[in-house]
C-alpha cells in the first residue's frame, strides 16, 4: 500500500498558546527540530537543547528568523550538572515550565556478540539514562510549582521507538534503551499523577533525517520501508504532530501510554 499524493503539512491551531517547553535534541534535523518548529507554530516557547552547540546555535537562529520565544542551551543529556543547568535556565527565562520533551536519543548497529562494554553503556547512557536525569528534573520542578504561580502540573513526551517492542539485528543496546524508557515512561507516570503531571511517549519505527541516512546501509533503509503500511518512512514532523497532542489539552486523560507513530507493534 502507498501513499501517493504524500503526508499534508498541517498549520498551527494554538494548541499550545501561553506554554514553555524544553526539547532536547533538538539542533535541527529529526524528530527534535520538528518538534520544536510545530511547538512554536502551536504558540508555545520553547528552549531547544542538544550537545552539538554549533548545530543548535544555527538552528535556533533559523527559528528566531520566523517565530519568537525560542532559546537554545547546550546540554549534554549524560551530565547531570548540564542537565540541571538547562532546567534552571528554563525557569529563569521563562518563569515556568509546562513541557518536556526527551528526544535525546544514540543508536549505532552491533552484533551482541561483538558488542563492546563502551558502545552498550554509551547508548544506554544517552537514550536511557538521559531521559531519566530530564525526567527526574522535570518531575521536581512540576512537583515544586515549576508551571508557574505556584501551580503544579505539566507534560513530560518520550521518545521511545518501536524496537523496544520487537527484535531487530544488530540493536541489542538500542532495543533495551528504548525498552527501558518505555517502562520509565510508564513508572514516572503512576507516580507523577499525584501532582498534576502526565508523561506519554511516542514510539516511531522510520523517521527520516539526515543523520540516519549516515548511519543506516541503503539496503537496510529500503527493508524498513518495505515494513511501513504506507510504503514510506514517517517524516519527522509527522512524529512531531503525535508529540503536539500528547503536550496539549486534547490529551488531558492520557498517561503512562507509549502511542505507536507507526503500523508496527510487534
Amino acid at each position: 500500500m502507498t501513499d501517493v499524493e504524500g503526508p499534508v503539512y498541517e498549520p498551527g491551531h494554538g494548541l499550545l498558546k501561553g506554554r514553555t517547553a524544553v526539547i532536547t535534541a533538538a539542533a535541527g534535523a529529526g524528530i527534535g527540530g520538528a518538534t520544536a518548529r510545530r511547538f512554536l507554530e502551536e504558540g508555545a516557547r520553547v528552549l531547544i537543547s542538544d550537545a552539538h552547540e554549533r548545530r543548535l546555535k544555527e538552528y535556533e537562529a533559523e527559528l528566531a528568523a520566523e517565530f519568537e520565544g525560542v532559546a537554545a542551551l547546550a546540554c549534554d543529556v549524560t551530565d547531570e550538572a548540564q542537565v540541571q543547568k538547562l532546567f534552571g535556565a528554563a525557569l529563569r527565562l521563562h518563569g515556568r515550565l509546562d513541557i518536556v520533551v526527551n528526544n535525546a536519543g544514540l543508536g549505532g548497529t552491533s552484533d551482541l556478540v561483538d558488542m563492546s562494554d563502551e558502545q552498550w553503556s554509551r547508548v544506554l547512557d544517552v537514550t536511557l539514562n538521559g531521559t531519566f536525569r530530564c525526567t527526574r528534573a522535570a518531575l521536581r520542578a512540576f512537583r515544586d510549582g515549576g508551571s508557574g504561580e505556584g501551580r503544579r502540573g505539566g507534560v513530560i513526551v518520550n521518545n521511545a521507538s518501536v524496537v523496544g517492542w520487537r527484535a531487530q539485528a544488530g540493536q541489542a543496546h538500542y532495543a533495551a534503551a528504548k525498552a527501558g524508557v518505555m517502562a520509565l515512561t510508564r513508572c514516572a507516570a503512576m507516580e507523577a499523577a499525584a501532582f498534576g503531571v502526565r508523561v506519554n511517549a511516542v514510539s516511531p519505527s522510520l523517521a527520516m533525517h539526515p543523520h540516519l541516512v549516515k548511519v543506516t546501509t541503503p539496503e537496510l533503509l529500503a527493508e524498513l520501508t518495505a515494513r511501513e503500511a504506507f510504503g514510506r518512512y514517517a517524516e519527522p514532523w509527522e512524529v512531531a504532530n503525535v508529540i503536539v497532542f500528547l503536550a496539549s489539552g486534547y490529551s488531558s486523560y492520557l498517561t503512562g501510554e507509549v502511542v505507536s507513530v507507526s503500523s508496527q507493534h510487534a
